[in-house]
This record gives structure tokens, sequence and C-alpha cells, in this order.
């Protein structure tokens, strides 16, 4: 019994996956085979090759769900409250202040530990 059953993957899908991936693959060899040319040239055209694989992606089943899931995700950090300057700074600086007790409680925990140590193997003065 499934609950959800899985949406099947049509073969144009899969077709343009392939080409897809193929397109950067070529885009990526091509950067190094052409390495005496200008690197503006060469990330350009790199940048223009995924840009044609977005697009062949895109329209697939997959591309639309990221799609969607992309939109869904700038409402959502439409919605979160974020903090204001005085409480970054207030956190922020407590932040640091726990940071620098501890740091000195460890060192302190550290120095003793040594001088116990030392004082058991008989190496203390």
């Amino acid at each position: 019994m499934n609950p959800k059953p899985e949406a099947e993957v049509s073969r144009f899908d899969t077709l343009r996956w392939s080409a897809a991936l193929a397109i950067v693959i070529v885009a990526i060899g091509l950067y190094h085979y052409f390495a005496q040319q200008l690197l503006v040239v060469r990330v350009g055209g790199v940048l223009l090759a995924f840009a044609i694989a977005l697009a062949l992606v895109w329209g697939t089943r997959l591309g639309q769900e990221a799609i969607g899931y992309l939109s869904d995700s700038r409402v959502e950090l439409r919605k979160v409250v974020w903090p204001t300057r005085q409480e970054t700074l207030q956190t922020t600086l407590a932040v640091a202040l726990m940071v620098l007790v501890m740091g000195i409680f460890l060192w302190l925990l550290d120095m003793l530990l040594l001088w116990g140590v030392r004082l058991l193997t008989g190496q203390g003065g």
C-alpha cells in the first residue's frame, strides 16, 4: 500500500537531463582544452553552457519541483523576523564574552592538571 505514488519520469525528461549533463561535461572539457585562450572567454563559454543546461532542465518534472521549492523558500524567507542591529550586537558581545570566559577557565584547568601531573610524576619543582 503506497500512500503517495511516485510520478513516473518520462523518457523526454531523461533525455533532457542527459543532454544537460553532456553539455556541462563538454563545456568543462573545452575549458581545459582551450587553456591558451583568455580566461574571460573560457569562463563565459562555461557560463553559457550552464545556462543552456539549466534551460533544458527547467522544463522537466524535477526542474519544476525545484522552481516550486525556490519560490516557497522565498515566501518563508519573508516570514523570518530578523533581529535588530542592537539585538545582533548584544548577542555577538555575549557570545564573545562567553568564549573568553571559557577560554580562561580551560587554560586554568590545563595549568592545574599540568601541575598535578608534574607533581605525581616527580618532574615538578
